[in-house]
């Protein structure tokens, strides 16, 4: 009995969870990376109370950025594996199943550290949330989707690369630039204040990046796997 889509996203997003709460070595090693990135932002500034909590939502989302290549450098390493990848192709699994189901994966993962790194980046650069936590994790959440999709595209495109873990930073991190500044802008209105309402039309624009972005790299993610 074929599946329809739906089912097979939900069973490759369920194998996929389930795979990286096994491997929590790998989780907490993100963490534990995100953690120095965000003391070495504090300490590059130094006791400066003031510039660190004005640009605590940039430190954030660098910090998420950096720590996001490693989980999404190893997001088909088991699928290359005694060529799993072709097996799941031969079943046949569709393309857009496949992608959704990584993706998503990948998405909450990146969700989850964001969440774990918050309240230390709150500690780390002496600010409180000042208008809204609603809103904060929104920004959070967002912005997680937006550097899930096309991470998930340009790890699939350079899994078998040589080279693939200098690649993929090299790819994704100039595409992703705008999911970053909104998310930068709304995650500093969230903590610092919005006088002047600025909070929905950041959300807008990161909603409009994540529709751009999902839309198309499930497009084109069946054509990189086929090469």
């Amino acid at each position: 009995m074929t599946l329809s889509v739906l089912d097979q996203t939900r069973r490759i997003l369920h194998k996929d969870l389930l795979l990286s709460w096994r491997s929590r070595a790998r989780v907490v090693a993100q963490v534990c990376f995100g953690t120095v990135t965000l003391m070495m932002f504090s300490f590059a500034v130094g006791p400066n109370n003031d510039v660190l909590s004005r640009h605590a939502g940039g430190y954030l989302w660098l910090a998420l950025l950096l720590a996001s290549i490693l989980s999404l450098g190893e997001s088909f390493r088991l699928e290359l594996e005694d060529a799993a990848l072709e097996g799941l192709q031969l079943l046949p699994v569709d393309p857009r199943a496949l992608f959704f189901g990584k993706a998503i994966a990948n998405g909450v993962q990146l969700l989850v550290l964001g969440v774990i790194l918050l309240p230390l980046a709150l500690v780390l650069f002496s600010t409180t949330v000042k208008f809204s936590w609603v809103w904060l994790l929104s920004f959070v959440a967002l912005g997680s989707a937006g550097l899930a999709a096309p991470g998930t595209l340009y790890s699939a495109m350079t899994s078998r690369a040589r080279g693939k873990d200098v690649m993929l930073p090299l790819l994704l991190f100039p595409l992703v630039i705008p999911v970053l500044l909104s998310a930068v802008k709304g995650t500093n209105l969230a903590l610092l204040g919005d006088p002047m309402a600025q909070s929905r039309s950041w959300v807008s624009i990161l909603i409009c990046f994540d529709l751009i972005y999902w839309s198309l790299c499930s497009i084109l993610f069946g054509r990189v796997i086929d090469e």
